[in-house]
């Protein structure tokens, strides 16, 4: 019966795939066969949960499928009513400022919260305006990409009257396949400065350099968390934890769209890892998608973003880009999003998604070049024939046009596109605007911020002018094949890893070239040795230096590139290219062996780390394009190391809660059980009670710093107390409201109370700390032992000191209860710990709650 079911309703759903020539010229047949999968309105993980309003079915004719697996959304009437605007509330300064994405609260007032209700109804007002004048075909072009090629972006929407289209593009850390840009520091590292003001800082030059390429909707940033360390595309996000990946999902978004550009939250959602990831299904249970993986993304729309691109895996049996639980009940619904949701490219699986939350499809054509798409003229046709309402086409198209005047960017100065993504030879379509204005400097201060002190023994680091140094390993070199953009692999200095998330380099800095030019400066002896694989030679160029830097790596990226048999995915978690051994062959012939890691995410160093004569690991990351330079600044102490471990180091892969699941054949669907829960990366250590390598938020400085003075109090309601039962419910413990914007209302955002303590450099050169905040929750809660909820950079002199505050809001001390689908506090004692990472806890108190 169910298998016959199943064939009647993907027989439906095959019809749905009409193809057209492009957006708006649709081909003499409305409908034609497709083999593509489309899945149903509720999924087996969601199917007890209430639908969303904004989606009705009409007619109870055909029962929809909630066994385990892949399911089709019916082909049936459907009725439509958009979702309302969150309610908005008065304006209060100093807690929540009326806002606008071009004036965005500043770094330094991280308590803030803003409030764009009214420039998102502005911008409402004017694309309501606007889709009033449009035919139902103009309405349907603006959610339909012109197909892969066919622009001069990764993704455009064709012109329509006087709106002049959209160009999409590439990449979290740069203009994509365009020159004369910088290729700035990975969000990986971006995250490892745990500094708010470098991160948004980050944000306004990658902002300012896609507007001057004339970019509408920058592709990213990526906020996927590190669940599995082999994860091949970790490096593109800010880490393990959700509220760091949430600050800097935040910060980044506040400062791209100040700068005029439409951000793209990605990607929605559980894309974890690269394995079969359009075949893959991630079932994960609904706390853990909340507290978890829903954190960054709900950060995102609090930062007024403007779009959202789904996915390619599966969400408990339905594709994330059909996902009407994730869509329209999670991201719509309680998030209270009012931008617009774009696929992946090539994402989408059926005409129907329109129904489940679906915007905008890229590149618009059903697979590359099919010259068909799911929505176009087969769009229209299902408008046409009352299988979709107009009404869901009009709130489509208002929101793509809503987001880009929320952007301003129907201003007549918005740049026009001057590059051109697939043929950057082609001088008619590129006119090489350089638009790297002095980036290059931010981009050696985040690196070099970003920079972790592992390891540092009888004060090795900093360097004092070495007689003689070598440097070791091809990491160090300057690619010698084909350039800073050869083609994919290992060649020289790491600096990105590779895929849809890199950019080309004009220029990169290689630690030999910047270790070279100090050399000189300091008159020390350099030499240099980048065979991998001759450990003799390695270590015969060890001997008689007074130091000797080793240098690794270990790379990963999009799937679709398979490099050194590493699908995307990273096969394991050891050097690349005969790295243990190169240190191993080191160290055997030098007693002052250090070691610069390269590398998209953690690895095993247990081969080497405890060797008597490693005295210093430096974790490097990827640094993009002035990578060397900041090296060179940290290793001779030009600055003081203040990076910190975004994920944790294990001693053993076997170690880490989640591991990537193998198999699949691209055919059957690959499960994927998110079976620890909320207990990811240092939850996970910490409640198995495994000792890391080296924990979470870990990094070392050249000096030391001191604790003290904690104090915790609420933080007095300003102004109208207009939330003052919802507060008091919210103490009591009752259940939280529900409702479009439910999850990211300002009275559940707001500071609840200040954490207060002193930090004091005892050392005797300045350097900067960054002390972080964990919560402890009652016994009951069902929460990991530590949960980072604050953190703040401190720079300081020698021997100065200096009060730090961090707030915490009401959501901070909140858990999502599944039955009441509301956030709630756990009742019992909350406590917190204000220390140097996730196991160096220097002070401890309680909530007054």
């Amino acid at each position: 019966m169910w298998a016959a079911a199943v064939l009647i309703l993907l027989a439906a759903a095959r019809a749905s795939a009409a193809p057209s020539s492009s957006p708006s010229t649709p081909l003499s047949s409305p409908f034609a066969t497709s083999t593509s999968r489309s899945l149903s309105l509720s999924s087996s993980g969601s199917s007890s949960l209430p639908p969303p309003l904004s989606v009705l079915l009409t007619t109870t004719s055909i029962s929809v499928l909630t066994e385990p697996g892949p399911s089709v959304i019916p082909v049936t009437p459907y009725s439509f009513a958009p979702f309302p605007s969150p309610s908005s509330e008065l304006p209060i300064m100093g807690v929540y400022p009326a806002s606008s994405p071009k004036h965005p609260p500043p770094v330094e007032s991280p308590a803030l919260v803003p409030d764009f209700a009214l420039a998102w109804t502005r911008a409402y007002q004017k694309a309501k305006a606007k889709i009033g004048t449009w035919s139902l075909e103009e309405k349907v072009n603006i959610t339909t990409g012109v197909g892969w090629m066919n622009g001069r972006c990764v993704g455009n929407i064709a012109p329509i009257d006087d709106f002049p289209g959209l160009c999409l593009e590439d990449s979290p850390l740069g203009v994509r396949l365009a020159d004369f840009v910088t290729v700035f520091p990975a969000a990986i590292n971006a995250a490892s400065t745990w500094k708010r003001s470098l991160l948004r800082a980050r944000g306004v030059a990658m902002g300012k350099e896609h507007v001057g390429k004339g970019v509408n909707i920058a592709l990213g940033p990526m906020m996927n968390i590190g669940r599995v360390a082999q994860g091949g595309r970790n490096w593109e996000g800010f880490g393990a934890d959700p509220f760091l990946a949430g600050v800097g999902a935040y910060e980044t978004i506040l400062g791209m769209q100040s700068a005029g550009v439409q951000a793209c939250a990605k990607h929605y959602i559980n894309n974890e890892q690269e394995n079969q990831r359009t075949t893959e299904s991630s079932n994960v249970d609904d706390r853990t998608q909340h507290e978890i993986y829903v954190a960054p993304f709900l950060r995102s729309v609090m930062s007024g973003l403007a779009s959202v691109m789904c996915s390619y895996n599966l969400i408990d049996g339905t594709y994330a880009c059909e996902n009407d639980h994730t869509l329209n009940g999670i991201l719509k619904n309680e998030l209270g999003f009012q931008g617009f949701v774009m696929s992946d490219w090539s994402a989408q699986h059926s005409t129907m998604s329109a129904m489940t939350g679906l915007d905008m499809t890229m590149p618009g054509d059903i697979f590359f070049n099919s010259n068909t798409s799911y929505f176009g003229a087969n769009l229209t046709a299902y408008v046409e024939n009352g299988t979709i309402p107009e009404a869901r086409v009009d709130d489509m198209a208002t929101r793509i046009l809503a987001s880009w005047y929320l952007l301003g960017q129907d201003s007549p100065d918005y740049p026009k596109t001057n590059f051109n993504a697939f043929h950057p030879l082609d001088e008619a379509t590129n006119e090489h605007i350089d638009v790297q204005d002095n980036h290059g400097e931010l981009v050696r201060e985040i690196d070099r911020s970003s920079i972790v002190l592992l390891k540092n023994v009888n004060g090795a680091l900093p360097l004092k002018k070495p007689r003689k140094l070598v440097l070791i390993g091809s990491d160090a070199a300057p690619a010698h094949i084909a350039g800073p953009n050869g083609p994919n692999g290992v060649d020289g200095v790491l600096a990105v890893g590779w895929g849809s998330g890199t950019a080309r380099f004009t220029y990169k800095i290689s630690p030999y070239e910047a270790f070279q030019a100090r050399a000189r400066v300091d008159h020390t002896s350099f030499s240099w040795f980048f065979d991998d694989f001759s450990l003799v030679g390695a270590a015969s160029a060890a001997l008689r230096q007074d130091a000797a830097i080793v240098f690794l790596q270990s790379d990963s990226g999009e799937g679709y590139i398979t490099v050194d048999g590493n699908a995307g995915d990273r096969k394991n978690l050891t050097a690349w290219l005969n790295g243990d051994a190169l240190v191993h062959a080191v160290a055997s012939q030098n007693n002052n062996t250090i070691v610069v890691v390269n590398s998209v995410g953690p690895l095993i160093l247990e081969p080497w780390i405890d060797h008597p004569n490693v005295t210093a690991v430096v974790w490097a990351g990827l640094g993009g394009t002035e990578t060397g330079n900041a090296l060179v600044d940290v290793i001779y102490g030009a600055v003081n190391p203040s990076g910190r471990l975004p994920y944790t180091i294990a001693k053993s892969p076997q170690d880490y809660p989640a591991q990537l699941v193998l198999g699949g054949n691209g055919e059957e669907i690959l499960n994927i059980t998110y079976s620890e829960g909320l207990f990811v990366d240092y939850r996970h250590f910490d409640a198995a009670n495994i000792t890391p390598r080296f924990e979470f938020g870990f990094g070392m400085s050249y000096t030391e710093f001191e604790y003290s003075g904690l104090n915790i109090v609420p933080v007095e309601d300003v102004g109208e107390d207009q939330d003052g039962q919802l507060e008091a419910d919210w103490l009591a413990g009752k259940p939280g409201p529900r409702g479009v914007g439910s999850s990211t209302a300002l009275w559940l955002h707001r500071p609840a109370h200040t954490v207060s303590f002193t930090v004091q450099n005892t050392g005797r050169i300045a350097g900067t700390e960054i002390p972080q905040v964990y919560l402890h929750f009652p016994v009951g809660a069902g929460e990991p032992p530590s949960i980072l909820r604050g953190f703040t950079g401190v720079e300081l002199q020698a021997g100065e000191g200096k009060s730090v505050n961090v707030t915490l809001s009401r959501y901070d001390l909140s858990v999502w209860d599944v039955r009441s689908q509301s956030w709630m506090r756990a009742l019992g004692t909350y406590s917190l710990s204000v220390g140097a990472s996730s196991r160096d806890f220097r002070l401890q108190g309680t909530l007054p709650l």
